[in-house]
This record gives C-alpha cells, structure tokens and sequence, in this order.
C-alpha cells in the first residue's frame, strides 16, 4: 500500500456508528452565512438531530475550530468513533465539493479524495553554497514526513574580492568549495529519493547552488527535478511563494499523473485482454473481486443520488442487498462513498478526476489486476 490514505482502510471495519465532518474553518467565514460549516455549536446541533451520541460530539466540538496561523481559505475534515477523534486533517484551500456533516455506518473518506486528488512522496530540497535544507513531504499533505539539515563549509564561501595574483586562486578554491558542499546535498537528495521512492525533487535556493546540486545528482534522479525560481535561505525571503511554485509543481505533476491513468484506460479498455471495464455494476464486480488496481471516478458526472451498499465484510460493496455474498448489509450510502471504501479495503487506489476527463458517457471505470475477458 502506497497510498497514506490506506491506513484508514482499518477504520472500515469498525462498527459506527461514525460521524464525518468536512468544512470550511476559514477565520474570515464565521460569522458568514454558512456558519453551519463552521461554528462547533451548529455542527453539533446537525450531528445530534442524526443521532450523534454525546461522547462524538464532545470531541467533533473540541476538535472543529479555526485554523490559526494558516491563510484562508482552509478547510478541515474529522472522523470520530466513540467519543475519539480517528482523523483529524487540516487542509489549505476551499471545499472541494460540498460541506459534509453526517452520522453513518461508515466514515466517508470521499471529502480527502476530492481535496488531495493524489499521494505521492516528493523531495524539497533548498540549497545554498553552504548546505541546505531537505524534506520529505507527500502530495497529499504540507506536513513534513521528514527533514534534514546538512552544514557544509564555511570557509571562503564567498568569492575573495581583491585583485592581482591571489584573487584566482581564491576564487578557484571557493569554487571547489562550493562544488564539495553541494555534493554532499546531492548524495542525500539522492538518498531521500532511493529510500521513500519520491516520485518529484523540488530544488529551490541559491540559483548557482542549485546548478551544481542539479549537476551532481543521479542520473535516475536527474529527470524527476523541478527548477523553482525562491530562495527562501536568503535574508527577507519570502516562504508564502515557495510554497505557492511547490504547489504548482506538485499540481503539474498530479495533471500528468492522471493523464497517464486515462491513456492506461483507453489501451487497457480496448486491448485484446481488456484489463479495464466503465459503468458502475461492471467496477463493483471487479471491486468484489479485488480485481480492481484503480477506480476513477468522475467528480461531478456520477448521479449524487445513486446509491450502493456497504457490507461488513467481504466482499464489501453491492449494488443491492441480494449480491451481499453472505456479507452483511450496513445500509445504503451515495455511490462515491461506497467505492472509496471498496476501494481502500480491496487495497485499490481511488482518482477523482476533474468533469469530463474520462470518455464521453463514462462516469466511473477501474483498471483491473487481471483481465475481465472470458476466457478462450
């Protein structure tokens, strides 16, 4: 399992009920008209006209409150059991899609899905001609999974400013002393990327610096760079902006990403051993089967009414109670909700796509572990 999000696939199998809550905790919103999405009191007062028990809403109160510290907008999304807050995530940025607060049979992890599209390690490296900064941080979070400070040398680190005989020779030196410290930055980009299977490496920094760290890492490596134009180890420098370059490359790589998973649709959909299949009873079945290696679902396209079924236990998901398997059925929850959670307990990886990014007609499909061609 790649995915962060998987860890919640245990979550699953607990009995609810639970109550999920997704909302905009922007500072600037709470006194606006959709306080509802905001104010603990008034989530609160939504979760027990559902049945919440006092235990849930004591936390889901504690719990929903303003992000400080962060710009607006900010979202935050909870999963409580219990009486104890199971997930916790605060999330830069408006709602992606609606608000959500509900008591269910299950949690609905639908809401992270939709605002953190992808997981993926990658790399931030910031360099200057002394060291540098590297961390190791996951598309689907800002929170740093780990970090590294590597102090070079120091002497001569700038370049002698006098002239005659020694200026050369000075200047020759601090080139190589610029060259060994940023070797050693490289060795552990190199290192990070071999270890976490980082799929990007972010170099921000000192522009020279960046050159000769760019320079002298793998080859392997060398292609997953991306260039961002911030040097947030200079005096003054402004840390909002690297932020904003690192979430556009973060953003570009998610877009090609995605583009391959359709290009691997059209292929695999139409190729002699159609390891692909679209339309919502055909992906249960493949999500029953555990066939299925990747559900893309269309964000907007798929009815906000239909609806499936959650079941205990294997198989998992039904489109009625009649093909529960021997499982038991624990109700009927609106489609998306109900293939994210096949999806993660079946170990697949679950892909909102943006409107209209699969083919005309196609609200879902799954790219299969094996063929669904009958077989001769």
């Amino acid at each position: 399992m790649t995915s962060r999000f998987h860890r919640y696939a245990e979550l699953f199998k607990s009995k609810g009920p639970w109550c999920t809550v997704y909302a905009d905790i922007s500072t600037g919103t709470v006194d606006s008209l959709h306080a509802i999405d905001v104010l603990p009191e008034n989530i609160c007062r939504e979760l027990e006209r559902q049945g919440a028990a006092r235990a849930d809403l004591a936390a889901v109160e504690a719990a929903v409150r303003p992000a400080e510290g962060l710009p607006d907008p900010v979202s935050r999304f909870l999963v409580v059991r219990d009486g104890t807050v199971e997930i916790d995530e605060v999330l830069p940025g408006p709602l992606a899609g609606p608000g959500v607060v509900r008591v269910d049979a299950a949690p609905d992890l639908t809401p992270l899905f939709r605002h953190r599209p992808d997981d993926f390690p990658y790399v931030v490296a910031e360099v200057s001609r002394d060291g540098g900064e590297i961390r190791l941080q996951r598309a689907s979070g800002r929170r740093a999974e780990g970090e590294q400070q590597i102090e070079g040398e120091t002497n001569h680190i700038n370049k002698f400013p006098g002239g005659g005989w020694s200026q050369a020779r000075w200047q020759r030196h601090t080139e190589v002393v610029w060259r060994r410290n940023t070797e050693q930055v490289a060795e552990q980009i190199d290192k990070a990327v071999a270890e976490s299977g980082a799929q990007l490496v972010v170099l921000a920094g000192d522009m020279r610096a960046r050159g000769l760290v760019e320079e002298q890492l793998s080859k392997a490596v060398q292609p997953l760079v991306s260039m961002v134009n911030a040097n947030t180890r200079a005096d003054g420098s402004d840390s909002a902006d690297l932020a904003e370059q690192i979430d556009r490359s973060v953003g570009e790589l998610i877009a090609r990403r995605q583009q391959a998973l359709l290009e691997r649709l059209a292929e695999q959909e139409n190729g002699p051993d159609r390891t692909a299949v679209h339309g919502v009873a055909p992906v249960v079945a493949a999500l029953q089967q555990a066939q299925a290696e990747t559900v893309l679902i269309d964000e907007n396209a798929l009815d906000a009414e239909a609806e499936l079924v959650v079941l205990d236990a294997e198989p998992w998901i039904a489109v009625d109670e009649a093909d529960a398997l021997g499982a038991t059925a624990l109700g009927r929850v609106p489609a998306a909700e109900a293939l994210v959670r096949a999806a993660l307990l079946t170990d697949a990886r679950p892909v909102f796509l943006a409107p209209g990014a699969l083919p005309d007609g196609v609200d879902i499909a799954a790219l299969l572990r094996w063929s669904a061609a009958p077989a001769g």
